[in-house]
C-alpha cells in the first residue's frame, strides 16, 4: 500500500493507489457497510442541495466531478459514475419542490452514520486528509460493487 505521497511503481494507476489508500480506513466491515449507503447518499444530496441553489450549480458539480473521474482513466468507473450522476440528477429533479428539505436531511442523518462508521472504525475519514477523497468514496463503493460482481475497474 502506498500513503497519498508516495510515488507510484509504474505499473499502479492512480485510481488503484486513492482506493488502497482510503481502504486503509475502511477496513472494518460496519464501517463499509455504513459507507456503501451513506456514501451515495451524501452525493445525492450535495446534488440536491446545489440544485436547491440553482440548476446550473448541480450541473457544474457533476461536470467537475466527471473531469475528476476522467482523469482517473479508468473506464469501468467512468462509465459507472456517468450512470450515477443521470441517476442523481434524475432523482434530483424528481423531488421537485422538496429538493432542499429532502437534501438537507439526507445529508445531515449520511454524515450522522459516516462519522458513526468512523468511531467504530477508530480511524478519521480520509477526506480530512486530502479533500479528493470525497470523490474517491464513490469510486470506492463502486469498486466494492465491482469485485462483487467480477468487474475489473
Amino acid at each position: 500500500m502506498h500513503s497519498a505521497a508516495t510515488p507510484l511503481p509504474a505499473t499502479e494507476r492512480k485510481v488503484d493507489r486513492l482506493l488502497a489508500h482510503y481502504g486503509e480506513s475502511h477496513q472494518n466491515p460496519t464501517n463499509e457497510a455504513i459507507h456503501m449507503i451513506a456514501i451515495p447518499a451524501i452525493m445525492l444530496s450535495i446534488v440536491g442541495l446545489l440544485y436547491a441553489l440553482h440548476p446550473w450549480a448541480a450541473y457544474v458539480f457533476v461536470a467537475a466531478s466527471g473531469v475528476y473521474y476522467l482523469m482517473l482513466r479508468s473506464a469501468s468507473f467512468v462509465i459507472a459514475m456517468a450512470a450515477c450522476i443521470v441517476a442523481a440528477l434524475a432523482a434530483v429533479q424528481a423531488m421537485g419542490d422538496l429538493v432542499l428539505p429532502i437534501s438537507a436531511t439526507i445529508f445531515v442523518v449520511a454524515w450522522i452514520f459516516q462519522f458513526i462508521g468512523h468511531q467504530i472504525e477508530g480511524k478519521k475519514p480520509s477526506f480530512f486528509e486530502d479533500i479528493q477523497y470525497l470523490w474517491v468514496g464513490p469510486l470506492f463503493v463502486l469498486s466494492r460493487l465491482f469485485m462483487r460482481l467480477g468487474v475489473r475497474w
